[in-house]
């Protein structure tokens, strides 16, 4: 006769969980091989998408650019705390580009691009939550039409673009708006002297 235990069944759902939550994330050579298009400047993009959202910790903002890199969307929420789950992060993504932008679905091959930029503590080194975040990325894109862009992380030592090597200590976690190119210029002043003031100055005088 043999005795023995057998795993309980939360137990098993336990473990076939977890090991599913570790399949939902990318490793950083599986994001370097992914063929990701490379920013032209962004340094640009981080700076306008902090300046506009102003992000604090565990702040996640997606957004959408043309392919001139020009900012067509942008949208930007407090990850939960829980743990770091690609399928969760891609429903969360996938319900913020609906809500800002339609999708592309229609089209042959992507146009426009989503990128990501996270605000989290620790230092611009990769991690599993970071992994997660990749994972979730390529996943909303896929399911929204759209192309996979650039992942970027903001920490209290500046940004950093992962997979790439590019990054920059200023924005930071910590450091105020910057004015961007995309920020609406202030009116022209009027001007003084001429025909137009004298007849303005004659009407006031009335």
């Amino acid at each position: 006769m043999t005795f023995g235990f057998a795993p309980s069944s939360a137990a098993s759902l336990s473990t076939s969980a977890s090991a599913a939550s570790a399949s939902r994330m990318l490793e950083p050579a599986e994001w370097a091989a992914a063929g990701i298009p490379l920013l032209r400047n962004p340094r640009e993009v981080v700076s306008g998408l902090h300046a506009r959202h102003r992000p604090g910790p565990s702040t996640a903002i997606v957004a959408v650019l043309d392919p001139d890199e020009r900012l067509r969307a942008s949208a930007s929420f407090i990850r939960r705390p829980a743990p770091a789950d690609g399928w969760q992060f891609r429903n969360a993504l996938l319900s913020q580009l609906r809500r800002v932008i339609p999708h592309d679905l229609r089209r042959r091959t992507p146009v426009r691009t989503a990128v990501l930029l996270y605000c989290r503590e620790g230092d611009a080194r990769w991690t599993e939550e970071d992994g997660a975040w990749m994972w979730g990325l390529r996943d909303a894109c896929t399911l929204h039409g759209l192309r996979c862009g650039a992942y970027i992380t903001l920490t209290r030592d500046g940004w950093q673009v992962l997979g790439e090597g590019r990054g920059g200590r200023r924005p930071h976690a910590g450091s105020a708006p910057e004015p961007f190119a995309t920020a609406e210029a202030p009116p022209p002043l009027p001007r003084t002297g001429g025909v137009a003031s004298e007849i303005l100055r004659r009407a006031a005088a009335r």
